[in-house]
Parts: C-alpha cells; sequence; structure tokens
C-alpha cells in the first residue's frame, strides 16, 4: 500500500479572467514541486452563472513547456489556439492541449452556456514535459465523453473512466508524452475500492464531491487533495457518502523545473527565452 503522504486543503476561491472561480490546488512554485509530472491543478467547484451576453473567460496568452488537462463536468467551454486547434467541450469532455514550443490561445464559456447560464463545474491540471518534449510543436486533442473508456468497478463500486494511462486491460484516450494515468473515479456511498497504482510513480486525486476514509487512517472531504509516498503498489479508497475523485498518477520526470506565469521550462536562460519569442511573436497568432 502507498502511505499517505499529506491530505491538502485547497486555497480560497479566486477568479481567472472574468470566466473560472477557481481554487489554486497546488501549483509549481508550492507543494507542485514534490508532484512531478504535475504542475498546477485550478478546480472550479460548481457555480451558478445567470445567463448573460458578455464573453466570460480568459482572452489570448500564451504557454511553453508543458500541457494544459481541462475536465468539465458542467457547462460548457470553447478553445482556439494558433496551432489551429480548437473546439467545444461539455459533460464529460476533455481538452488536452500541448503547449511544447510555444502557442497561443483563448478560453471562454460557449456563447450558448452564456446566453442561456447554468452551472459550471470544472478542474485544469499541468502536465510538465520532458526537456526533450518542450520542443514539440503544439497540438490539440478533443476527448469527448463517448470517447473516454469507462469501466464499473468490482462489487457494483461504481464507475472508473480511463482519460489517460492504463487501468488493467483497459487503455485511456489521451496521447501523453510520459507515463500518466489520470482517472476520473465516481463511487457508491457505503463501497469500497482497491486501486492499483505503480511503485515509483508520483500518485494523488482530488476529492470532488462527497466524503472518503483513504487507507483506512486518512479523512477527505470535497475540495481536499490527498498525495501518497511513491512506494506501495496500490490505495484503498471508501467512500462514506456518494463520492466523486480525479486520480493522477505518473512517472516523475526527475528535472530541474523553472516556471514563470506561463512558462515552465528547465533553466531561467529558457524562460527568458521563452517571453522574447512571444514578444517577437514566434508562439504563433489565433485566427481572426
Amino acid at each position: 500500500m502507498k502511505p499517505i503522504q499529506r491530505i491538502h486543503h485547497s486555497s480560497a476561491m479566486h477568479w481567472v479572467g472574468n470566466g473560472f472561480p477557481v481554487r489554486s490546488v497546488f501549483d509549481y512554485n508550492g507543494l507542485g514541486r514534490e508532484l512531478s509530472p504535475f504542475l498546477l491543478m485550478d478546480y472550479a467547484a460548481p457555480t451558478k452563472f445567470l445567463p448573460g451576453r458578455e464573453k466570460r473567460g480568459v482572452g489570448a496568452h500564451p504557454h511553453k513547456g508543458f500541457e494544459t488537462v481541462t475536465i468539465a463536468y458542467q457547462g460548457e467551454l470553447e478553445h482556439r489556439d494558433s496551432s489551429g486547434g480548437g473546439g467545444k467541450i461539455g459533460p464529460g469532455d476533455v481538452q488536452w492541449m500541448t503547449a511544447g514550443k510555444g502557442i497561443i490561445h483563448e478560453e471562454f464559456h460557449s456563447e450558448a452556456f452564456t446566453r442561456q447560464g447554468g452551472t459550471l463545474q470544472m478542474v485544469q491540471l499541468w502536465v510538465n514535459l520532458r526537456a526533450k518534449d518542450k520542443s514539440n510543436p503544439a497540438r490539440y486533442q478533443t476527448l469527448l465523453q463517448k470517447d473516454i473508456p469507462e469501466i464499473i468497478l468490482p462489487d457494483q463500486a461504481g464507475s472508473l473512466r480511463v482519460i489517460a494511462g492504463q487501468y488493467q486491460e483497459t487503455t485511456g484516450a489521451a496521447q501523453t508524452f510520459s507515463p500518466v494515468n489520470l482517472w476520473d473515479i465516481r463511487l457508491q456511498a457505503g463501497k469500497t475500492v482497491i486501486l492499483p497504482l505503480p511503485s515509483g510513480h508520483t500518485s494523488a486525486f482530488i476529492l470532488l464531491a462527497g466524503e472518503v476514509l483513504v487507507n483506512d487512517e486518512g479523512q477527505a472531504r470535497e475540495g481536499d487533495l490527498v498525495t501518497f509516498q511513491r512506494q506501495g503498489e496500490h490505495i484503498t479508497v471508501h467512500a462514506r457518502s456518494e463520492a466523486h475523485l480525479l486520480i493522477l498518477d505518473g512517472e516523475p520526470l526527475n528535472e530541474p523545473v523553472v516556471g514563470h506565469g506561463p512558462f515552465v521550462m528547465n533553466s531561467s536562460a529558457e524562460i527568458q527565452n521563452a517571453f522574447e519569442e512571444f514578444q517577437k511573436g514566434e508562439m504563433g497568432h489565433l485566427p481572426e
């Protein structure tokens, strides 16, 4: 069993742009330093938006050196980027954007969701790239709910969606540059699940709803991040109520991490170079 490292409570809510009321669960200057290959996670708990006409979200901005993974649980988002990627995601869908050598993108509520209003709930995760992969061309993957494999857990304990990686014989929908398991799990009240996670990997989960007992000792509630030591090959989760959790598991990259704002590289000189490339327009432009 992987021992619990800590149970971490998310920060207070703040706004990203005018469309995303998020809690910073971790970032690359804090707890993220222990969670390679994961750099940052923001969680937008369910928030009601009234019908409106003004665009809500974040306008054009750059990224370089990592990947962003956005999971929509409620509401609808639209994305455009300078690689030509883009699309709309709704409940259960995922967008996996590789910033690579540099990209410009924007993220807004969809026009229909803005006009009609409704509840928004989402997670955004940043996944680091190895030094050798940071120079890859940018790319965009739309992973629709219907294309993400879903498994019924033993004893009718609940369900598990394999967004990325491997769960037993099932392979996830996303293409990744290093070994990453990203599993979206819903558990029935009173049920227990044993989750296999590779020894040596960084493993953690955020609890999106409910209350759980972890490894028969740690109690976690909505918004908590549970992190584990790297030795051991499984964790146990007992749902005290209906519960929803997102498992993050990945092979540590064991490389220097130097981040500044929207760029994450391996040295300060590379960060400076990223800012210069952005200022020169070398990360591309959004289509008109």
